[in-house]
């Protein structure tokens, strides 16, 4: 059998450490993504994402615009996952679409559909807007892209949304409120 991964370090079944070049690559990837993460500016009001947590000090200070401490930066690894969600909902999108739904995601500008309240110091953005489709169902209907991981999906189909993650339910509450999406009657591409 010809070894593929000659001279990477890698044997087959075994448990061996990471080579130095896979830490190195993941450090510089971990230094970047936190760069680019302090270089973003910093949201000047309280998202719809973020009203539902349960703790109202946090929700207080996002309002006042309450810098973060130093060094409380997000993770590498939750920065990770937060692209990761950004991007599958790119992928889950295009399923979608070419099952032959119109799924608007964004304004004709490249702007998000979103609200403001309180001259702008509340805000939501939504994932996307069923226009109509090849389901029989009312249009438009708002649509929220969350990517789970197994053991959480499983948790909002046994025990719901509301149950299971309060905070995305908040979010999809808010949405339907301020969004004003009336459905007409069913449609059907």
């Amino acid at each position: 059998m010809i070894d593929l991964n000659h001279g990477s370090g890698f044997l087959y079944g075994a448990g061996a450490p990471r080579p130095p070049i896979a830490q190195a690559v993941s450090a510089a990837i971990d230094t970047a993504l936190s760069a680019r993460n302090r270089a973003e500016r910093p949201r000047t009001y309280v998202s719809s994402s973020g009203l539902g947590r349960d703790c109202l000090r946090q929700i207080q200070y996002d309002f006042l615009a309450v810098p973060k401490d130093e060094g409380q930066e997000f993770a590498p690894r939750t920065l990770r996952i937060f692209e990761a969600g950004h991007r599958a909902e790119d992928i889950v999108a295009g399923w979608f679409r070419i099952a032959g739904f119109d799924l608007r995601t964004e304004r004709p500008d490249g702007r998000q559909f979103g609200f403001e309240a309180l001259g702008g110091r509340f805000k939501g953005h939504i994932d996307g807007c069923f226009v109509s489709g090849s389901v029989s169902m009312d249009y438009p209907a708002l649509w929220e892209n969350k990517a789970l991981g197994a053991a959480s999906w499983k948790d909002v189909v046994k025990r719901g949304v509301s149950l299971a993650r309060p905070v995305y339910a908040a979010q999809i509450a808010l949405y339907q409120a301020y969004m004003d999406l009336r459905p007409r009657r069913s449609s059907q591409r």
